[in-house]
């Protein structure tokens, strides 16, 4: 009788997943990769839709060699029957049986079939989602996420607009910017609150100053790539507006121009120094949050705003691993690292074994690298102190349920609220189609409460009927 192999189901097939996925696979695992986009590669790999034809899709990415490797070895794993891929699978809860974990998921766009894979261990490789801080106007539409313009541009081969602001904080900004010019978007301006010295740390403590300096000095390979971009800024004429920030959106029926002023330390605008560009579109976006619904549910522990992980990238609850942005965002080096030397310790421990930390000693030493570097990049690009006081009363700060800031300010002054979660339930902030994924930070922001993710049991909207149906059968690999 042939012995079962282990299953480990990776949720995500980002670089973290997919470097999980092969790992595991390498070693004797049978791999669920479980993925809500129709092609594998997640954002930082996205790829044109098959039917668009691009002719050179290489020039939309760098580390192209990287992802070609993850690519065709998926495709090989995947022809030999060790990786099972699972594409437009939308997870929404992963729960634990008595013999295992299952992975919940709804099938397709329209998200009301139901699905499920049962599996020995679970890889978190959910990723990251962005934050943008509210200000006058930034409903209008015209506005974007920098990320969905550079998804737009990676995925479709569209330009959100012809005259284009990119703005907020954050590295995200200067690809997003170099990419849009170059695909023949006039970019007026990248607009970044933070100024690039406040990536050379000032500190009381020069021990502080000595370990900022060598984390980015280990990363010479970063300073390069941030320095090319500059370089495109330059070729394209994109002006660059450091220590500055859009304070305002203007338009009628869509986004005809914005107002951006420079800050002083504490992030307050300073008086007369306002100018107004004209443009049809603003990708905006301030930085990046783990995405942690599922660890959530899990019962997973956090680490700040990440998923906890040890050195071997397992959480605290048994049989489920996290990598990549889910345990805090550093790029997708960091999460090729994490998602590597996760993929090994479950195939280990799945089959019984004590692994080796010997065999992924490269991997971590550049996990440790990247991690002392991006903690740097937090640090310098972290947010303005002061951002909320210039948010009117007038600002909705809950799109969903269309919550105003004036009704925020109101029940923490007049109401008592102390803490997001009684906000949320004085004014119905974050409790519309997207649970608060999009507002909390910027309502934390303007309730001046600490941003504390929320327990959610699902990830996501779920039709009732799914939750009242008898379990789907299992969709992984046969035994």
């Amino acid at each position: 009788m042939t012995e079962r192999r282990p299953v480990l189901a990776v949720i995500g097939a980002g670089p973290a997943g997919l470097a999980a996925a092969l790992a595991a696979s390498a070693r004797g695992v049978r791999v669920v990769l479980v993925d809500s986009a129709a092609e594998p590669g997640g954002q930082f790999y996205r790829q044109p839709a098959p039917g668009l034809g691009a002719r050179r899709p290489q020039a939309l990415h760098h580390h192209w060699r990287t992802w070609v490797r993850l690519r065709d070895g998926l495709a090989a794993h995947v022809a030999a029957g060790r990786v099972t891929y699972l594409s437009d699978h939308h997870v929404w809860c992963v729960e634990r049986e008595s013999a295992g974990l299952v992975v919940h998921a709804l099938l397709g766009s329209e998200q009301r079939e139901p699905a499920a894979v049962r599996a020995d261990g679970v890889v978190l490789a959910t990723g990251g989602y962005e934050q943008v801080w509210p200000f006058p106007g930034w409903t209008l539409p015209g506005v974007i996420t920098a990320g969905g313009a550079q998804a737009l541009l990676k995925g479709g081969l569209t330009l959100p607009g012809r005259t284009v602001v990119v703005a907020g904080t954050g590295p995200l900004l200067l690809p997003v910017a170099t990419g849009l010019a170059a695909a023949g978007a006039h970019v007026t301006a990248l607009v970044e609150s933070a100024a690039p010295t406040t990536l050379v740390r000032r500190s009381a403590n020069p021990r502080d100053a000595v370990r900022g300096v060598r984390a980015l000095a280990a990363q010479p390979g970063k300073l390069a790539e941030a320095a090319g971009y500059v370089a495109q800024l330059l070729r394209h004429r994109v002006s660059v507006m450091a220590r500055q920030a859009v304070v305002e959106a203007h338009g009628r029926d869509r986004l005809e121009s914005v107002t951006v002023a420079a800050l002083d330390r504490e992030g307050r605008p300073v008086p007369g120094t306002a100018q107004r560009l004209a443009c049809d579109t603003l990708a905006v976006g301030h930085g990046l949050l783990p995405h942690t619904d599922l660890a959530d549910g899990l019962g997973c522990r956090l680490d700040g705003a990440g998923v906890r992980v040890d050195d071997e990238q397992r959480t605290d609850v048994p049989g489920v691993w996290a990598a990549g942005e889910a345990t805090g965002i550093g790029g997708a080096a960091l999460s090729l690292a994490e998602g590597h030397i996760a993929g090994r310790s479950a195939a280990a421990r799945l089959h019984g074994t004590e692994p080796d930390p010997r065999a992924w000693a490269p991997a971590a030493r550049n996990r440790a690298r990247l991690r002392a570097f991006f903690a740097e990049v937090e640090r310098a690009y972290a947010a303005p102190v002061r951002w909320a006081e210039d948010v009117t009363d007038a600002t909705v700060v809950c799109r969903c349920e269309e919550v105003t800031a004036g009704a925020v300010r109101e029940a923490v002054d007049s109401l008592g609220a102390g803490d997001l979660r009684t906000v949320k339930l004085l004014t119905r902030a974050g409790m519309g189609w997207c649970q608060g994924r999009m507002c909390e930070p910027g309502v934390a922001g303007v309730a001046g409460c600490d941003l504390t993710p929320g327990r959610r049991p699902l990830a996501r909207p779920v039709p009732l009927g799914v939750l009242a149906a008898p379990p789907p059968p299992d969709s992984g690999p046969n035994p």
